[in-house]
């Protein structure tokens, strides 16, 4: 009996203990999940970083998109994979510190059950129409959506998103009633947007500057506090005539609760290498995002931060989802 209580007890003991650094990691493929569908941002990034990881650790990473549920469904796979360093998350924004003031219910804490390994870049954000709207300035679309209340609306990657509370916040600001349209990801409300299925999106800049670039979209403004290096000639919203309006991006990695310290730092000093390259930074550039590679510290404090700043965007707005 003696025995059998000292073994459940290790066991228990076991359980608690944080899982044991492989002192040769990687030592096999390691997956790199994508909570949206290809095509947008954070799929753009994530092979980017795959790619660059792959050379550096000499290991393949395995992109897989798990889009669903404004990302909450890759972000639960991650949480509950094994705390090894195996299976990697591309965090953003949506998922990590804004889908917890907007679902009622989530099978995962982003805080308590994902831990952070590095911010990768900080992105703008960037206001695109199709040329059918007739409207160059903020101003112009403004009047043309409350004059077509319900007609005019706007795409994001998923109810929840940034890109949804910004299109929300705008109808708030400016006593619109565009019609929100959720997709699986930037990729397919971008898809929709240059072939005029949708008339406006605010969306990170990378996914939607390529097409302006080329002339399917017209850009009108960023929600920065300064203009975009890779769009010089685009106003800022407060420059455009709508003050308060700033809603920036960034895209990082997060590894399950319980990985390894050692895994964490060996992953952090490698994405550190990585975006410190000169071509990496002029790619990131050129897309309209800055590296912003920080520790898993400092990572975790703007995610701290962030969760509450969006929360009262959240409660402005009233979006919720059950």
């Amino acid at each position: 009996m003696m025995k059998t209580i000292l073994a459940a007890a290790a066991l228990s003991l076991a359980a608690t203990l944080p899982a044991a650094a492989d002192p040769s990691y990687p030592s096999k493929p390691i997956r790199l999940i994508v909570p949206f569908a290809p095509g947008g941002s954070t799929d753009v990034l994530g092979r980017i970083i795959a790619n660059e990881l792959r050379v550096e650790l000499g290991q393949p990473v395995i992109v897989e998109n798990k889009p669903g549920a404004g990302g909450n469904i890759g972000g639960d796979l991650v949480a509950k994979a094994a705390p090894d360093g195996y299976t990697l998350l591309m965090a953003a924004a949506g998922p990590t510190v804004i889908n917890p003031s907007l679902y009622a219910k989530m099978t995962f804490s982003p805080t308590k059950d994902l831990t952070p390994v590095t911010m990768l870049v900080r992105e703008h954000n960037l206001m695109a129409v199709h040329p059918s709207v007739p409207a160059r300035t903020v101003k112009e679309f403004i009047a043309y959506a409350k004059a077509n209340p319900n007609t005019v609306n706007f795409g994001s990657p998923g109810n929840g998103s940034p890109a949804h509370l910004a299109g929300e916040l705008m109808n708030q600001k400016a006593g619109a009633k565009m019609a929100h349209i959720a997709y699986k990801g930037s990729g397919p409300a971008v898809v929709d947007l240059v072939a005029g299925h949708i008339s406006m999106m605010i969306d990170n800049m990378p996914v939607l500057l390529p097409h302006v670039q080329n002339g399917k979209l017209r850009a009108l403004a960023v929600p920065s506090t300064s203009r975009a290096v890779a769009a010089p000639e685009v106003p800022t919203f407060a420059e455009a005539g709508m003050k308060d309006f700033v809603i920036t991006a960034w895209k990082g990695v997060m590894a399950p609760a319980g990985t390894p310290p050692a895994v964490i730092n060996k992953l952090q000093g490698t994405m550190a290498k990585i975006m410190a390259k000169p071509e990496m930074k002029q790619r990131m550039s050129e897309m309209g995002a800055e590296p912003v590679v920080d520790t898993p510290a400092e990572f975790g404090r703007t995610i701290q931060t962030e969760t509450a700043w969006w929360a009262e965007l959240v409660k402005s707005t009233g979006a919720r989802i059950d």
